[in-house]
């Protein structure tokens, strides 16, 4: 049995699995996919080779590739009855739970759960690769009284959810820089999410099942909703003059700083370098951003008070605003980052029934024993007459 001294909260840094997919180093910073550094595949990869590369634990050939991106673009269309769906969702609701919804009903349609045969697995891979993007461009021009916009296939990956967004094909920079932002999200160990994917897979449960429920985990401010919440800090801040107040008040009241710190990293998250220069890229193309200059700031104020202990910005500092600059909603940051993170999700998935067991983690119990069975009567009296219950307990 596992003694009070074994518990470890949040299972901070217990090994929950074996993998080759991805490592971390957080006090230099590193991180790799199948160990190839972010930082070459931002530069030379694409974000559906990358997805090749962590799901099937190799760099494609050329025909590979092609043939991969050519079964996603077949597949980015949507059933009627899907839209039909999201047509019910009232326009208030959050894309992330409207995600969630489809990602599941999506195992309505391709519910057969073939798990040991290849082709299932890839049919699911270029599924959800495929339909997630589709289904959140969706619910934006639905929630707007809009008709989705139809995929194209002559656009590749990036460019093409650009598109379905507004009906606009965007600038190659533009494309290219959101294809990045696609690479860096993609994948990070087991965090909250990847390991609720795992979970939910031990059960051999079907891959929409899975990707559901990690997209129910991302969802949460301490996650994937955090570059949502770095905006609304900096549109709260208002202004440059205004940061090292803010700063010091929220160290103060012991508040958390949206944006910086993490589990792993003890210096700047390596994503969030490459995030800034995208940034930079494209407030010099497509004009600045007040909030940039706010967020410089911050970084300095919190770097001077916080940079001791090991708090940086992490990824989710500079993304939002990348994703604000090129025209997405501050409530869909947290949907694109689940776009992404889907190569990451698949990659576990199908590690998971590799070597599969069932998680079953165990607990230690804290409470108490033997106690006795009070009658729903003896409850209601006791409630009615407080008195009672003091009377029992001297006779007791």
């Amino acid at each position: 049995m596992a003694a009070i001294e074994d518990y470890k909260p949040g299972l901070a840094g217990v090994p929950a699995a074996l993998s080759e997919i991805s490592y971390v180093e957080g006090l230099q910073g590193t991180l790799e996919y199948r160990g190839i550094p972010i930082h070459e595949l931002a530069q030379h990869s694409s974000f559906l080779e990358s997805c090749f590369l962590l799901i099937w634990g190799h760099l494609p050939s050329l025909d590979e590739l092609q043939a991969f991106e050519h079964e996603i673009r077949y597949h980015r269309r949507l059933k009627y009855r899907i839209r039909d769906m999201m047509k019910c969702f009232p326009e208030s609701g959050h894309p992330m739970d409207a995600l969630q919804a489809c990602s599941a009903a999506l195992g309505l349609f391709y519910s057969r759960r073939a798990l040991d045969d290849p082709e299932y697995i890839r049919a699911a891979v270029v599924r959800l690769l495929a339909k997630i993007p589709t289904m959140v461009a969706a619910f934006q021009m639905m929630r707007k009284g809009n008709d989705p916009i139809q995929p194209r296939d002559d656009l590749d990956y990036a460019a093409n959810f650009l598109y379905m967004m507004n009906e606009r094909e965007p600038d190659p920079l533009a494309a290219k820089i959101f294809d990045v932002c696609l690479v860096l999200h993609a994948e990070h160990t087991i965090n909250a999410s990847t390991f609720s994917a795992r979970v939910t897979a031990s059960t051999l449960t079907d891959p929409y099942g899975v990707i559901a429920s990690a997209v129910g985990t991302l969802a949460g401010p301490l996650h994937g909703g955090a570059n949502e919440e770095v905006i609304e800090m900096l549109e709260e801040i208002g202004s440059v003059d205004r940061v090292e107040a803010y700063i010091e008040g929220r160290i103060k009241n012991k508040q958390k700083i949206m944006g910086f710190g993490h589990r792993v990293y003890k210096v700047k998250d390596p994503r969030a370098v490459i995030l800034q220069g995208l940034a930079e890229k494209l407030f010099a193309e497509y004009g600045g951003d007040r909030y940039y200059d706010i967020a410089l700031a911050v970084e300095q104020a919190v770097e001077k008070r916080l940079g001791a202990k090991g708090i940086y910005p992490n990824v989710d500092f500079y993304s939002g605003l990348v994703y604000r600059r090129l025209g997405i909603p501050s409530d869909l940051f947290t949907p694109v980052f689940a776009i992404a993170r889907v190569g990451g999700w698949l990659a576990h998935w199908k590690a998971q029934l590799g070597e599969n067991r069932i998680f079953r983690p165990t607990q230690i119990y804290s409470g108490q024993h033997a106690q006795p069975y009070i009658s729903i009567e003896e409850r209601t009296l006791s409630k009615v007459f407080p008195s009672l219950e003091a009377t029992n307990g001297k006779k007791a």
